[in-house]
């Protein structure tokens, strides 16, 4: 309704997504290699703050360990690819399976609490995964990590080997996940997650189980983090600790805070600028995290509700206020004997 009372036509708001989508298919050829390897980490780490966005955006859950579903998804190519030789037709599914187990353990556990209590259990069961990953040595390697892993084979007509090729692997994974998230999201159990996030208790009055559907989208929120491991593990070639840290999920966090919450295309952005940020300023000085809370701090203060809630606000353009009617000249006194 507002789109047609403000003469847009809604096909419009697909354009830039349309643009940007050509761009990401039609450019990569042209760029240089580190362009594109930045741009591959992004579209990887965009799957996982889009999962992330299913927690922060539209159950209202911010959660500090959501690099653990991450780090289970590549530790699970890391060790069958180099122990057991298996593809990424095994990889795959045990990864995102692994990380749905994983979640659906934790989600029993954190799904206790909320507010800043959430916070709080999510960091620690983050942090039980990342001493696990550096402590078993005999199945992690520890603090070594798991290096040479080799990128999959597929019956294609090149090799994924490339940076090329599996950009486009990588790009796909992407829009896969992507369209999977926005069926659920525009879905009857989407819209009943936004009714949770406003309000619970309203929610439960009107007979919804509250806590079954929290559970589900936080564990379908874990198999699509661990998904976005997967690809990392074959981009990267090697799977340490690192990757589970409590800064890998603080980046996450951060890339939904900047790009916007509850938009899923906004955390696809934030990637995008985190990944480019950290990777060009990180070149020319050390303080490159000190960059990037000052990027949050303005984010916060000036674009609360992230880019994409900032483009759509300019995108409404000046909202008209219904008039008031005017003041009467005559005294109150004067107006009440009137009537």
């Amino acid at each position: 309704l507002r789109a047609r009372m403000s003469g847009r036509a809604p096909g419009r708001r697909l354009l830039a997504p349309l643009v940007v989508l050509g761009v990401l298919l039609a450019a990569p050829p042209f760029l240089s290699s580190f362009v594109l390897t930045l741009l591959t980490q992004s579209v990887i780490y965009a799957i996982v703050a889009m999962s992330l966005d299913l927690l922060l955006g539209y159950l209202g859950l911010a959660s500090l360990g959501h690099a653990a579903y991450f780090g289970v998804g590549a530790y699970s190519v890391g060790i069958l690819a180099s122990r057991y030789g298996a593809g990424i037709g095994v990889t795959l599914p045990v990864g995102v399976l692994l990380a749905l187990a994983l979640a659906a353990v934790f989600g029993l556990l954190a799904l206790r609490a909320t507010g800043v209590y959430f916070l709080m259990i999510t960091l620690a069961l983050g942090m039980v995964v990342w001493g696990l990953a550096y402590r078993w040595n005999s199945l992690t390697q520890g603090d070594n990590g798991i290096s040479g892993l080799p990128r999959p084979a597929l019956p294609l007509p090149w090799s994924l080997a490339q940076a090329l090729p599996y950009y486009y692997l990588a790009l796909a994974g992407f829009l896969l996940a992507l369209w999977g998230l926005w069926l659920l999201v525009r879905s009857p159990f989407g819209k009943t997650l936004v009714g949770i996030r406003e309000s619970e208790s309203r929610m439960r009055t009107l007979g919804y189980h509250v806590w079954l559907h929290k559970y589900l989208g936080f564990v379908i929120a874990g198999g699509v983090g661990g998904f976005g491991g997967v690809l990392w593990a074959y981009y990267n070639g090697f799977v340490s600790p690192s990757d589970l840290d409590l800064s890998a999920s603080v980046e996450v966090l951060l890339m939904v805070a900047l790009g916007g919450r509850g938009t899923l295309l906004g955390p696809a952005f934030g990637a995008l600028v985190i990944v480019f940020l950290k990777n060009l300023v990180s070149v020319y000085t050390q303080r490159w995290l000190l960059i990037l809370g000052a990027v949050y701090i303005g984010t916060i203060v000036y674009a609360p509700e992230g880019v994409a809630g900032a483009l759509r606000r300019l995108s409404r353009g000046p909202v008209a206020e219904p008039a008031r009617p005017e003041a009467s000249p005559l005294p109150a006194e004067h107006r009440r004997a009137q009537q």
